[in-house]
């Protein structure tokens, strides 16, 4: 299905220390051998990424990730055999082979199995997970096609995996499965009833941290879409402001009074799902026009549409629209 250059590209890079971005489900990741101390350290460069901010270890299967954990919880096999592969990390106690660089020096680590044959390919051809965190600029934008990552890291990367559009287009749902109880760190691509469904129990969901995170996505200020960003209650009236120099990104349906090509339409058909794979790149869009503020309406309060608002929170919370 894909060019087997590509692959061969991108192990070789691996290999000899450097990074690749890969394409996953979520969003396009920016990977490097978890073990190499110096490879983790080049993510954190091109990302310019504080490393107090941990990174995701991505691996092949649940049985891959055994080498890394001093603990696998019966609770976590469970889970995973109900949903497989996909947009979930699991937080499990690490042992010494992981760096303490991947995990800004905390006692766990996150784990993840993408749902995406170009990369499960690649991981079952190392003998290494790779870490990676979205392959963009620390807090912008993550990208969601192989065009956005060149667009933003172009030749600082050794080679670029497309894989194509992701499907899911919101970065995992993070599960700490560290402790006595279930905790969800970060909404994401996985919703939290599934994730409760798949556990058999309720998952408290945790607040914002703003230092010193236990898991990537934590921060309060994040997905800087580059203009000003003002989040509206669902079917809230507009504010006064110049049509001309406003973009609007809307749920379900365009309104009069700003330009149309000045809109992005979420979800036509009113699911959260399709909204999740379109959130990134109309950010993206809006942010490249020649306007000085996104008015951005909230998704529903179910689904995805949670995982959605917390992404627009610390976008608007980014940037200064007043």
């Amino acid at each position: 299905m894909w060019p087997t250059h590509q692959l061969e590209n991108a192990l070789a890079c691996l290999r000899a220390g450097h990074t690749v971005a890969i394409p996953t489900e979520t969003v396009y990741g920016l990977a490097a051998n978890a073990l190499d101390v110096a490879a983790v350290a080049e993510i954190f460069r091109i990302k310019n990424r504080p490393a107090f901010d941990p990174l995701i270890v991505h691996v092949a299967s649940l049985e891959a990730a055994l080498p890394y954990v001093t603990e696998l919880p019966e609770l976590v096999k469970r889970i995973y055999t109900a949903l497989g592969p996909g947009p979930v990390t699991y937080i499990l106690p690490k042992n010494e082979r992981i760096p303490d660089l991947v995990t800004a020096g905390h006692p766990t680590v996150g784990i993840r199995i993408p749902d995406h044959p170009l990369t499960l390919a690649l991981l079952k051809q190392i003998d290494f997970p790779l870490a990676a965190p979205s392959a963009n600029p620390f807090g912008f934008t993550s990208p969601t096609t192989a065009a956005h990552v060149q667009q933003q890291l172009g030749d600082a990367v050794c080679c670029i995996l497309d894989g194509g559009p992701c499907r899911v287009g919101l970065e995992s749902t993070i599960l700490d499965c560290s402790g006595q109880q279930l905790r969800v760190l970060r909404l994401g691509g996985l919703s939290l009833e599934a994730l409760e469904a798949a556990a058999g129990q309720p998952i408290n969901q945790i607040q914002t941290s703003s230092s010193n995170p236990q898991a990537p996505g934590m921060l309060i200020k994040h997905y800087n879409p580059g203009k000003p960003l003002r989040l509206l209650a669902q079917g809230a009236a507009l504010p006064a402001t110049n049509p001309s120099r406003t973009g609007l990104l809307r749920w379900q349906t365009a309104v009069d009074g700003i330009p149309i090509h000045h809109q992005r339409i979420l979800a036509v058909d009113g699911r959260t799902e399709t909204a999740a794979a379109r959130l990134f790149a109309a950010l993206r869009e809006l942010g490249e026009l020649d306007i000085d503020l996104i008015l951005a309406e909230e998704a529903p309060q179910h689904g995805l549409g949670l995982a959605i608002n917390d992404r627009l929170r610390r976008a608007a919370a980014s940037t200064d629209w007043e």
